[in-house]
Parts: structure tokens; C-alpha cells; sequence
């Protein structure tokens, strides 16, 4: 009984594991049901990228995210069936950043800390 306890855990376990970075993330382009965007955000240091990566990891047919701090520009391969490139905008703007050209959540943004607000140089 143990061993199928057991067994069950560990199938169920790397059911759930899933590539967090686009590194660790491979698809074939031609005829994929993945696509990816890149989003010109208003991230500007550390905590913003672990923000931003951490809540749009979460989002639905959010398969892989990476933040480059120096452009401020946020890659997302996500599935085409699941959401669209303007769902993944409006969940930036959610979390309190700029997304190209849609301003972030005012309430959103004024929660972050005074370190990750837009009027802050990037550090």
C-alpha cells in the first residue's frame, strides 16, 4: 500500500512540474499551440522582476516568463487556445506595471513599494 501511495505521489508530482523560464521551455514553432509576445513593461529593479515573473507564471496558458531588467521587456510563451496577448497585457497592468502602450492599474501600482513606482529610476 505504501508503494502505491508513493507511486501516485510521485506521478502526481511531476504532473505539475512545469518550465518557468524560457530557457527551460522548447517548442517547435511550426504548428505549435504556443506562441509568444513581448510586452514593454515599467519594471525597474530586482523586486519588480521576481513580482512580475512570480504573478504571470500564474496566469492561465502562462507556460514560460522572463523579465529583462535592462529593457524593461517581458517575454511570455503562452498557449493560443488558453488567453491572448491582450489578456496577458491587462494581468501586467493588474500586478501595477505599464504594458506597452496600457497604462498600469492606478490602485495596482500604488500598492507596490516606493522602489517599483514609475517615477523611480531604474536601479
Amino acid at each position: 500500500m505504501k508503494k502505491i501511495v508513493l507511486l501516485i505521489i510521485t506521478v502526481f508530482s511531476f504532473t505539475l512540474l512545469q518550465a518557468n523560464t524560457l530557457e527551460e521551455f522548447n517548442y517547435d514553432e511550426k504548428e505549435s499551440k504556443y506562441d509568444t509576445v513581448k510586452i514593454k513593461t515599467s519594471a525597474v529593479c530586482k523586486m519588480c522582476k521576481e513580482r512580475i515573473e512570480h504573478d504571470m507564471s500564474f496566469e492561465k496558458g502562462v507556460k514560460a516568463v522572463e523579465l529583462d531588467l535592462e529593457t524593461q521587456v517581458l517575454t511570455l510563451v503562452y498557449r493560443k487556445d488558453k488567453t491572448t496577448e491582450e489578456d496577458l497585457k491587462i494581468a501586467v497592468t493588474k500586478i501595477g506595471y505599464d504594458a506597452d502602450d496600457m497604462v498600469a492599474d492606478q490602485k495596482a501600482h500604488d500598492r507596490l513599494p516606493g522602489c517599483c513606482q514609475k517615477d523611480v529610476e531604474p536601479h
